[in-house]
């Protein structure tokens, strides 16, 4: 180190400590609550995945509320930002009846299947008798990443856990890859196209019928994706449930939700706001039918789980580098931003995935089996 270097008052003594003591401080005591929450958290997945009774409801209340506050971005977060000047509880109520609604149809029609058979697929067709500690503290990494406003797969991070060959998990990686790629393709094609005119549509102020019309786009959107991402829930529980477990199973994730609403969506409604137009009411409603359509043709296409996020960042990366690349008065500079956006969320899409690969390998003996066998063979 030179003589200019020591005169650095960022080399002096002491001086890298005291800052980063001041910056683990200052985070500590912004996040003191959810520190506090996640640690307990922790403690009680320790304590209580022998007893595998307790450690299913424990896991279950865990990922009811960490996947749905990881995925509102794609299903309640255009709904949330188009309709912050309203009352949350509204808002919590109408999403919430819609929960239920679904949630008992599938129930009801299915012989007390609350996933719309995604759990009937190859590795998750069995519920588990007993559970590791990873398995019940998988929802807790997730809702980390959630607080660090990282969009990542719910369906990998939580069914990969309990997957008890490699196919389901080959099988869920496949169609979310393929549900990327259409996502993406038709938002590009849709916005190339369209962009102008939902330009000019929005110059306008919206009237009164738009609220109307986004409400029932929002609606019809969270119910296709409950269908898609259930499983990613329930895949805790028998996969029969009796009425008492109906209950609890709606009771717990009902009130889940009030808590998203009245936190506004926490942190990683930022990944919403940030993007292009979204506020307006009819921008809001165009991306919830496109992105409700895809999901319900996915939903169709077979039982095999896949990640909506996946499908979700593929729609809104195709329609912001769509409206990018047709408008001429935007500035290369804002160009550049756009696709780093874009690239940023594939990012953590992919740190999703390791982690969820990860995650399977370290709880599941068969995988890891099977992961030996691939590579001695």
């Amino acid at each position: 180190m030179g003589k200019k270097d020591k005169k650095n008052p960022f080399f002096q003594s002491g001086y890298l400590n005291t800052r980063l003591y001041r910056v683990v401080s200052i985070f500590v005591f912004k996040e003191k609550i959810f520190l506090a929450i996640v640690v307990t958290s922790f403690m009680l997945a320790g304590i209580f995945f022998p007893y595998p009774q307790v450690a299913m409801w424990l896991g279950f209340t865990f990922a009811a509320y960490s996947a749905i506050a990881n995925d509102s971005i794609q299903t309640i977060g255009t709904f949330l930002v188009s309709n912050a000047h309203r009352k949350w509880y509204f808002l919590w109520l109408f999403i919430g009846v819609i929960f239920v609604l679904t949630a008992f149809y599938s129930w009801y029609t299915l012989d007390g299947d609350v996933s719309y058979q995604r759990l009937t697929s190859k590795g998750f067709e069995t519920a588990p008798d007993k559970f590791a500690f990873l398995q019940v503290a998988a929802p807790i990494f997730l809702l980390i990443i959630t607080r660090m406003r990282m969009p990542v797969s719910t369906t990998f991070l939580l069914l990969s856990a309990f997957s008890t060959s490699s196919a389901g998990i080959t099988g869920m990686l496949s169609k979310s890859i393929l549900g990327y790629f259409i996502a993406f393709s038709t938002s590009f094609i849709v916005w190339s196209l369209f962009d102008k005119k939902i330009n000019n549509l929005t110059k306008k102020p919206a009237a009164n019928y738009w609220t109307i019309i986004q409400w029932v786009t929002s609606g019809v959107l969270w119910a296709v994706w409950i269908m898609q991402d259930a499983a990613n829930i329930a895949v805790f529980l028998p996969r029969q449930l009796d009425l008492t477990e109906f209950i609890a199973f709606i009771s717990i994730i009902f009130f889940g939700l009030g808590i998203l609403f009245f936190l506004r969506g926490d942190k990683i409604q930022n990944i919403v706001n940030e993007k292009t137009e979204i506020t307006d009411v009819r921008s809001a409603t165009f991306i919830d039918l496109t992105y409700a359509i895809i999901l319900f043709v996915f939903k169709n296409l077979s039982n095999v789980p896949m990640s909506t996020t996946w499908v979700f960042i593929g729609l809104l990366g195709g329609r912001e580098i769509a409206m990018n690349i047709i408008s001429r008065k935007v500035k290369a500079k804002q160009r550049k931003f756009v696709f780093k956006m874009v690239f940023r969320d594939i990012a953590y899409a992919l740190f999703g995935l390791i982690i969820s690969i990860i995650l399977a390998v370290a709880i599941n003996p068969q995988i890891q089996k099977e992961l030996v066998d691939f590579f001695t063979n």
